[in-house]
């Protein structure tokens, strides 16, 4: 199974301010840059608890019918999603657990979303792929992309390319060791 993260980010490399807005992902301008034909080689999203409740407040369920699973040690209320046409469960574990749950279900692609999330499934040494769209802003301030690690994590650069908006955006698969 593969596992992936496409991720908007600051140049100064926040994901999000530190009241958890991405407001300004809106600098780098709404040309596609890669996104739909990302999310349409997606089998499974797995986001976090944080992530889940902001997409809930987005005007539309963004997802389709592709399943959600939402990473929560405490009980959610799903049945918000589901009346909006999104099929979300809840799972809890380590990434580990919840990689070899997902692949004995025959998933074949997961989207990680979530910087908590994210990081989690990279510490595990369980992302495959990272995407990462620099948005023209520096914000100063925010939720980081990416947290402590416990070793390197040596990336092979696949490519970079940017947009007419100022997006700059490069692809790499995390090497295992």
């Amino acid at each position: 199974m593969k596992t992936s993260v496409f991720v908007g980010v600051s140049v100064d490399g926040f994901i999000a301010r530190p009241n958890g807005s991405f407001d300004f992902l809106d600098a780098a301008g709404s040309e596609p840059h890669g996104y739909e034909e990302f999310i349409a080689s997606v089998d499974t999203i797995v986001m976090g608890r944080t992530t889940f409740e902001t997409v809930m407040g987005f005007d539309a369920w963004p997802y389709g019918e592709r399943p959600v699973v939402v990473l929560s040690s405490q009980p959610l209320d799903l049945s918000r999603a589901a009346a909006r046409g999104g099929r979300v469960e809840q799972m809890a574990g380590p990434p580990a657990d919840i990689v070899a749950r997902l692949s004995d279900r025959g998933v074949q692609h997961v989207y990680v979303d979530g910087g908590v999330t994210l990081q989690g499934f990279l510490r595990a040494g369980l992302v495959d792929r990272l995407v990462i769209s620099r948005v023209p802003v520096l914000i100063g301030d925010g939720i980081p992309l990416f947290g402590t690690l416990v070793r390197d994590v040596l990336l092979r650069h696949i490519a970079t390319r940017s947009f007419q908006g100022g997006l700059v955006q490069s692809e790499y698969e995390v090497v295992r060791t």
